[in-house]
């Protein structure tokens, strides 16, 4: 047992971390389920440990969304998920490097039921055929392609998602960013913004957060300028780091309290797109370790 842990733990953590857009929850169903197996020792886990581990992954993530779906809709202001930094841990470098979609699509998968995110996430980060996806979720392979084929139709332009990820890897053109920021520079940082931006902020109730996307370059601008000054007007105690966060550069803002804010970007065409501040403490423990 203690061979299949060591194993497949890294692979299981990403899988369920995929499903359901929180690490943490993603620990706790992989280490329920190698304690059932541990207990049961099932015959289909001697036979075939991958797929079997994956079924039960995947089948406890589907039962968790449902329930994670209820509290969602009673969530303070908007949901994101779960960061996690990636340049400093062995476990989560591994998962980033192998079968971690980027976080605007990770954002983007919420809009899928439990069935079509299993389809999708099995695909498109597994590289799974529709054959073993059938065999996961307990479906025809039919009915496998037909959940992937609506799961893209409710995804639109993936294509446009899939290449911000890579230029979002630039750490350059995020110093950049932050350069025109600390200079105050209102024309210039609209410069850098795409016309339908948009920022989503997660602070979860627990903290200050924009309870609505701000959109527009305007709007979006003004707000990020807002928190340049008001960290000035306070002593300059907000820092800034760029940082490896899910694979892609992303930005960790730190207090006096410690980690303050998780910052994720999805460029496209040298412009900002979406931008993701995650606020809620909840959510940023890993940082603080």
């Amino acid at each position: 047992m203690e061979q299949l842990y060591t194993r497949y733990k890294r692979l299981l953590l990403s899988l369920a971390y995929q499903l359901i857009g929180s690490f943490s929850d993603a620990e706790d169903i992989v280490q329920d389920v190698f304690l059932k197996v541990y207990d049961t020792k099932p015959q289909g886990l001697v036979e075939a440990p991958q797929a079997y581990l994956y079924k039960m992954v995947t089948n406890r993530c589907r039962d968790l969304h449902k329930s994670a779906s209820k509290r969602k809709e009673k969530y303070f202001g908007q949901w994101l998920p779960e960061p996690v930094p990636t340049s400093n841990d062995e476990t989560f470098e591994a998962i980033a490097r192998n079968e971690l979609l980027s976080y605007g699509m990770l954002v983007l998968l919420e809009q899928l039921s439990a069935a079509e995110r299993a389809v999708f996430v099995l695909r498109e980060a597994f590289g799974f055929g529709y054959a073993d996806i059938a065999a996961v979720i307990d479906k025809s392979e039919s009915n496998s392609r037909k959940l992937y084929s609506r799961a893209r139709g409710k995804l639109g332009n993936l294509h446009q998602v899939e290449a911000a990820s890579l230029e979002a890897g630039n750490a350059a053109w995020v110093n950049r960013f932050l350069s025109m920021l600390g200079r105050d520079d209102i024309d210039q940082v609209i410069s850098m913004l795409g016309k339908d931006v948009v920022l989503i902020s997660d602070g979860g109730g627990k903290v200050l957060s924009a309870v609505n996307p701000i959109v527009s370059p305007n709007a979006v601008s003004r707000f990020l300028l807002g928190v340049i000054r008001k960290s000035a007007q306070q002593g300059g105690f907000l820092q800034f780091k760029v940082s490896e966060i899910n694979g892609q550069v992303g930005l960790i803002i730190n207090s006096d309290q410690g980690v303050d804010t998780v910052v994720l970007f999805h460029v496209e065409d040298d412009l900002m797109r979406n931008i993701y501040f995650i606020r809620n403490p909840d959510k940023l423990k890993l940082f603080s370790k």
